[in-house]
């Protein structure tokens, strides 16, 4: 599948500093982390996506003819910079954090090393791209979380902030758990499941709603799964759908019978259609709501007993509408010269804005039964020993010294790119949903919690953290 040319999709300033990186340091590497500050819904972790569409990008990113000279007619480039660009070709090292790994504030997801001139292209649409999936794969990991095992369908295209938002929002969606989408284009596109029902405006188009439902019946037999709240879902709905149910048992069809519920008191209107249902002899027909739902909707439902089998989740998981950003960031965190790496780091007032400097390295902490005791950030340069003490990042953690001794370390970036060539192999979205949801088992209970969640352990070594600390001495006035 190829992408649209979106190599002109960045900030024009990444366009002017890469100009003057070309005149004044045309030789110098950079190494940048693509991070986040804050974890959205005051939430316990993020699961991260998009990694797929990062490598689609770059390894077809080149400037056309046209966007050579619609930047020449801008007049603030060198000639000599946009023929380097009219050649462009890709020559950074990457690596990443694999799809669907649960990650926390201030890791490294993304590790970029290359000429200064390059990797300052990447910002723009590294993070576009890694915000947004990201952002909704988490929003999904807590829909489906509270669904307890019932299935959730994701369908917010219609409200989705655009196509891309939806196509690739419905992947993301996947990944986070959801068990298909409506979004036919990205169900085609990234392996997905098309599901779907019917809308009022079928019910609306025939004489009544029992035409309307007898109609469906002869023309989608063993997919008869009827919107029942057109008019009123006890008094008409219900009733209707019953009546189709009774035909097709007739004629020898029982599977795939069920209603969808998109308006109403969820818990009243479905724990009354479940006794309807029983009573008439279709205990195996499935209830489905929609309507406005998220987290905090379906975790209240299923507290109060309401009867649902699955849910269609539109507007507030695709747009993550209770917190629709994710803080990612794209920091310089290192330059190297005749092959000597300098650390870099930037301050701030707050603590959250100063940088971690380094080319760094990520693991994460398992105990011998394989369950998750935290992550831990160190140089690459270092070697990291069994009794090496480690420091806890978070200052408001009680124990804030320990070591490696009763652990075992997994780097959790592997490389992608080297010297421009791709050497990952991206795995079907299905298959990210499954490590994903392994990788999420693994972690303390307590960091999964839908509110006040405990907050996972995220260590540096004695030389990272000694390190920061020297810099930001050096750097303060």
């Amino acid at each position: 599948m190829k992408t649209r040319n979106l190599s002109l999709l960045l900030d024009l300033y990444e366009l002017t500093m890469a100009n003057g990186f070309f005149r004044k340091q045309p030789q110098k590497i950079g190494y940048f982390d693509l991070y986040f500050r804050k974890i959205p819904d005051k939430g316990g972790l993020v699961v991260y996506a998009g990694l797929a569409q990062v490598i689609r990008y770059l390894d077809e990113l080149h400037f056309s003819a046209s966007d050579i000279e619609y930047l020449r007619e801008l007049h603030i480039f060198d000639n000599a910079f946009l023929e380097y660009l009219r050649d462009f070709r890709f020559e950074c090292d990457v690596w990443s954090v694999e799809e669907g790994t649960p990650v926390f504030p201030n890791e490294p997801l993304l590790t970029v090393k290359g000429p200064l001139v390059q990797v300052q292209l990447l910002e723009t649409m590294l993070l576009n791209i890694v915000n947004h999936e990201s952002l909704i794969a988490t929003k999904a990991r807590r829909i489906c979380m509270v669904a307890r095992n019932r299935p959730v369908m994701e369908f917010g295209s219609r409200r989705a902030q655009g196509a891309d938002a939806a196509t690739y929002g419905a992947r993301a969606a996947v990944i986070g758990g959801c068990s298909g989408t409506a979004n036919v284009l990205s169900a085609k596109l990234f392996g997905l499941k098309p599901l779907g029902t019917m809308a009022h405006s079928w019910i609306q188009s025939f004489p009544s709603e029992q035409a309307a439902f007898e109609a469906w019946m002869e023309v989608y037999p063993h997919n008869c799964l009827l919107l029942v709240d057109t008019y009123d879902v006890l008094k008409s709905g219900v009733p209707n759908a019953i009546r189709i149910f009774k035909k097709l048992k007739k004629m020898g069809i029982n599977d795939h019978l069920g209603v969808r519920i998109d308006s109403g008191d969820i818990t009243v209107l479905t724990q009354q259609t479940r006794k309807m249902l029983d009573d008439a002899g279709f205990k195996d027909a499935t209830i489905t709501v929609s309507n406005a739902l998220d987290e905090e909707v379906i975790q209240n439902v299923l507290e109060e007993g309401a009867a649902i089998d699955s849910f269609g989740v539109g507007e507030k998981l695709i747009t993550a509408a209770s917190d629709p950003v994710l803080s990612g960031v794209y920091k310089l965190v290192a330059t190297q010269e005749d092959n000597v790496v300098t650390p870099k780091i930037k301050l701030s007032n707050t603590v959250e804005k100063t940088t971690i400097p380094g080319f760094k390295r990520l693991y994460r902490l398992y105990d011998a039964e394989g369950k998750s005791h935290g992550d831990l950030l160190c140089l690459d340069s270092e070697k990291v020993e069994k009794s090496s003490e480690i420091y806890n990042s978070d200052p408001n953690k009680t124990q804030h010294v320990r070591q490696l001794q009763a652990w075992h370390l997994k780097p959790l970036q592997v490389q992608i790119f080297k010297k421009g060539t791709l050497l990952y192999h991206v795995p079907e979205t299905m298959e990210i949903q499954a490590f994903s949801k392994k990788r999420i088992a693994e972690l303390p209970m307590a960091c999964l919690r839908l509110k006040n969640p405990d907050i996972y352990d995220v260590y540096w070594t004695s030389q990272l953290k000694t390190l920061r600390q020297k810099m930001i001495e050096e750097y303060t006035y």
